[in-house]
């Protein structure tokens, strides 16, 4: 039963975490199940530190679907000894290709590559331009000429508002444009960024993970830098990588959902390397644009959309252009499931699963509706209390305000007890696990949609 409940947990996070993820960091674990406790093995104390502090929330909402109820868990480090071999003549051992992965416990894998992406899955062709990002539109275009005056583009905006299709737009277009077979592009997290950074310093192998990113790529596309924020390391290796792509004349893209000037524990003069190049932030749709993204989804989807559907679709889903296409795919599909006609009533049917919007919440209206999601009082969600509900409820209260009203991150922290930085954190925290789509993520994502004004 024991060893069966670790399997299903296995299970449940190799469908809900990145490939890569699950392969380097879950894989190597051994689990362990008593009663509503579970105890991880990592092979070191590296690999125990990273689940430790990067994964253990993806592993306890796995755990609780499996064993029901929250577990209480452990992660260790194996502390067996090799056994000592018997005294006996025998043929030399054959050395291994890679005896400090063996060393370490980490799996056989090798140095992670750049990224040369060949199936983008956006361009510029299908990104709707209206008042809300058209400078950024302009930017990412413009950073396709050689005529530009800067190399580097920073876009920034809220969740869902077209900043990743504007990034894999500009290597679209680098891609197809390119005389050269291949261009030399890299596109990735910044998540992925740090990763490959940690499995080279493990593998002795960071001088050919610097010359990969400083030397062997022409473009560099990073999304969510706001991820660095704290890692001192990281940090320095991004902005030597960032000097020397910008000594060598090569494009560089970076997105994030903060500006640089809102960032927290993050040193100076990358700072001021992020400003260096062109800003442009993405606004919320206007109901214009909002419009012609239902419009051309349709035409995308070849399907007919009644005007009032568009109009009622338009109108209603007003902050995340993601959801917005979101509630179409999902009534088309149920339309042609049900083998009915695109209609109104129809179009009410699927809005029930989304957050339905006639105007933007106030701070207030956010905060009830959070207590209410999380059974919590206002005082206990301004409370100190560390207990996981609240600070989950407290970041969930951190996303909501950002993405529904103009009030800064200081002000935000200001109203609930915290500091900007801690807002911040807590903000990256939902963003990353809705977009990973972990067990939590959806949760939170079913959560925040439910709010209406």
């Amino acid at each position: 039963m024991m060893k069966t409940a670790w399997k299903q947990i296995l299970n449940s996070l190799e469908k809900s975490l990145n490939p890569s993820l699950y392969t380097v960091w879950i894989k190597p674990l051994s689990g362990t199940v008593e009663g509503n406790r579970l105890t991880l093995c990592a092979p070191n104390e590296f690999v125990a530190g990273w689940v430790r502090s990067r994964l253990l929330s993806a592993i306890t909402d796995a755990a609780t679907e499996v064993m029901g109820g929250e577990p209480r868990i452990t992660v260790k480090a194996s502390l067996e000894k090799p056994v000592k071999p018997a005294i006996v003549r025998s043929k030399p051992k054959v050395r291994e290709k890679t005896p400090t992965a063996r060393h370490l416990g980490l799996p056989l894998v090798d140095t992670p590559k750049p990224i040369t992406a060949q199936n983008w899955r956006f361009s510029f062709d299908d990104f709707i331009v209206g008042s809300s990002n058209e400078l950024a539109c302009a930017a990412s275009k413009s950073i396709c000429d050689s005529a530009f005056t800067s190399d580097h583009l920073f876009l920034s905006s809220g969740p869902g508002l077209g900043k990743t299709h504007l990034l894999q737009s500009v290597g679209n277009h680098l891609c197809n444009m390119s005389n050269r077979r291949n261009v030399r592009v890299a596109c990735l997290s910044s998540e992925d960024f740090a990763t490959r950074m940690v499995l080279a310093i493990k593998g002795r192998q960071i001088d050919q993970f610097k010359a990969q990113f400083r030397q062997n790529i022409d473009v560099l596309l990073l999304e969510d830098v706001h991820f660095f924020q704290g890692k001192e390391k990281m940090q320095e290796e991004l902005l030597c990588t960032l000097t020397a792509l910008r000594e060598r004349g090569c494009k560089v893209v970076l997105t994030s959902s903060f500006m640089p000037k809102e960032f927290s524990g993050v040193d100076n003069r990358l700072v001021s390397r992020f400003c260096s190049g062109f800003l442009a932030h993405i606004n919320r749709p206007d109901m214009d644009t909002r419009r012609r993204i239902v419009e051309e989804k349709a035409r995308s989807l070849q399907v007919n959309v009644p005007v009032d559907v568009t109009e009622l679709l338009a109108e209603r889903i007003t902050t995340d252009i993601r959801q917005l296409e979101s509630a179409l795919g999902n009534l088309v599909l149920k339309a042609r499931l049900l083998n009915r006609a695109v209609t109104m009533d129809l179009a009410w049917e699927v809005l029930e699963n989304y957050a339905i919007q006639n105007a933007a919440p106030d701070y207030g209206h956010i905060i009830d509706f959070v207590c209410k999601s999380y059974s919590l009082s206002h005082d206990e969600l301004k409370s100190k209390s560390r207990k996981r509900q609240i600070v989950l409820a407290r970041n969930t209260a951190f996303y909501l305000a950002r993405k529904h009203t103009e009030l800064s991150l200081k002000a935000i922290g200001e109203r609930l007890c915290r500091r900007h930085s801690t807002v911040l954190k807590g903000i990256t925290k939902v963003e990353r696990e809705i977009s990973q789509q972990t067990p939590l993520g959806r949760q939170l994502e079913q959560t925040t949609d439910r709010l209406t004004p």
